[in-house]
């Protein structure tokens, strides 16, 4: 008797606006085909996580916050408007990584991964909220 295959679960569309292709996640969840293309976007490879669970499309530690700034925010995470203040900064100088991570939801859903056990509060959700104004700039100037 053949071996049962085990269906391939159907990919979900991908969402017509392409901000709304942006999502965020902690990489110790599974990961999921409507995840699309998953990026770790933490400077730090997650403790405990394997290349194979983690089932990356790429790791962009060069657009994580710079080690002082992830020191800093460690040190006083009530501090998060300030944190968010200057990750932004830190963003706006690689504007080419930045176009580079908004050219990819032309096609496809893309899911920054992250470490951090905050959910809200992390440098994934404010790169997401970047990447989101990045495409909306775009079409106001296009």
């Amino acid at each position: 008797m053949p071996d049962p295959v085990s269906p391939v679960p159907p990919v979900p569309p991908v969402p017509e606006d392409p901000a709304d292709r942006i999502r965020i996640k902690r990489v110790y969840r599974a990961a999921r085909v409507s995840d699309g293309r998953r990026i770790l976007v933490d400077r730090l490879w997650p403790r405990g996580v394997s290349k194979d669970r983690a089932r990356l499309d790429r790791w962009c530690k060069e657009i994580a916050p710079s080690d002082a700034l992830r020191h800093w925010f460690h040190a006083g995470p009530q501090e998060w408007d300030e944190f968010e203040r200057r990750y932004r900064a830190e963003l706006a100088a690689q504007p080419g990584m930045l176009r580079e991570l908004v050219a990819l939801t032309a096609t496809d859903v893309v899911t920054l991964l992250f470490g951090s056990k905050d959910e809200e509060r992390n440098n994934a959700a404010v790169l997401a909220e970047v990447l989101r104004e990045e495409i909306v700039r775009g079409r106001r100037a296009g």
